[in-house]
């Protein structure tokens, strides 16, 4: 039996089984090869990696915590996962169970974007959503928004002063007057036709409307909406949060004793939300390799 076992190797599991292997206790990592950002070329605003590769940046851990004895790390996912006397099971992909007395679920969330034709291949390279990780890319440049108003307002507010103009694009639906005069109180253009496609061009992005095209040097999507990425959470009937995450404690504690969660798939009541990033979710693996450490201890 593991002292525990980190499902998902992304930032958080990564810290997860760091912080464990360097305190010597016995732990599997199940790296399931999906990522959240597994599309994305470059990572940014991490410190010492911005703009590092996220499969060098998986490598590079990964190298690092194969020179700790007891961290194993298998490239299997995990299917379910169920309570057993003194821990946990795990069954994985490849027809195997594992046992231990923790299990830190670090599977994250997956973005589920709006049906316009196109955007799903653009994910990751030229339409993006966080404007801390790819806002400064576009500096002094012409970007659209795709999405609904308070949400396309919330994101103009935040790259206005970096790029050099905005046009918002409804999705499905046209805005309303009032939200239309509002985005361009804000500063932004507004296209009076929802977006029908977006394709690579030369210079960016194309952005198709029913009537005309837009060319600009990216997209940020107001519309994607979050879902996990693993079904662990209803299985073991956690207690979950209003934004759908993961109810955790400062150490990654969930309402279930022995499973903990790390990353963008939980986070604390206190926030209106996850903090996605990968040194916030390599933070909170760290709290929750403590916590497994203060349990184990006790």
């Amino acid at each position: 039996m593991y002292d525990a076992i980190v499902i998902g190797a992304g930032p958080a599991g990564l810290q997860v089984a760091l912080t464990l292997g360097r305190m010597h206790r016995s732990t599997l990592l199940l790296d399931s090869g999906e990522y959240r950002n597994g599309t994305v070329l470059h990572m940014h605003n991490v410190v010492a990696n911005d703009g590092t590769p996220p499969a060098e940046f998986r490598a590079t851990a990964k190298a690092q915590l194969a020179e700790y004895s007891d961290v194993e790390i298998r490239d299997v996912g995990a299917r379910t996962v169920t309570a057993t006397e003194g821990g946990y099971a795990v069954s994985l992909a490849d027809g195997d169970a594992v046992d231990a007395r923790h299990v830190i679920l670090a599977t994250g969330v997956a973005d589920d974007l709006p049906s316009v034709d196109g955007l799903q291949e653009l994910w990751g390279t030229k339409a993006f959503s966080c404007p801390f990780c790819d806002g400064h890319e576009h500096a002094g440049r012409s970007i659209g928004i795709l999405g609904p108003a308070p949400r396309a307002e919330h994101l103009i507010g935040l790259l206005g002063r970096i790029v050099s103009d905005i046009t918002v694009f409804p999705v499905e639906a046209a805005f309303t007057a009032d939200e239309a005069r509002t985005l361009e109180e804000s500063g932004a253009r507004v296209s009076p036709e929802p977006v029908t496609a977006v394709a690579p061009d030369a210079d960016g992005v194309r952005v198709t409307t029913a009537s005309t095209e837009h060319s600009v040097a990216g997209v940020f999507v107001a519309a994607a909406s979050l879902r996990h990425r693993a079904p662990f959470a209803d299985q073991l009937g956690l207690q979950m949060l209003p934004s759908g995450s993961i109810e955790i404690d400062e150490f990654g504690r969930t309402s279930l004793p022995g499973i903990f969660a790390a990353g963008d798939l939980a986070h604390r009541a206190s926030l209106p939300g996850p903090m996605a990033s990968v040194l916030l979710a390599a933070a909170a693996g760290q709290m929750a390799a403590v916590g497994v450490i203060q349990s184990l201890m006790t």
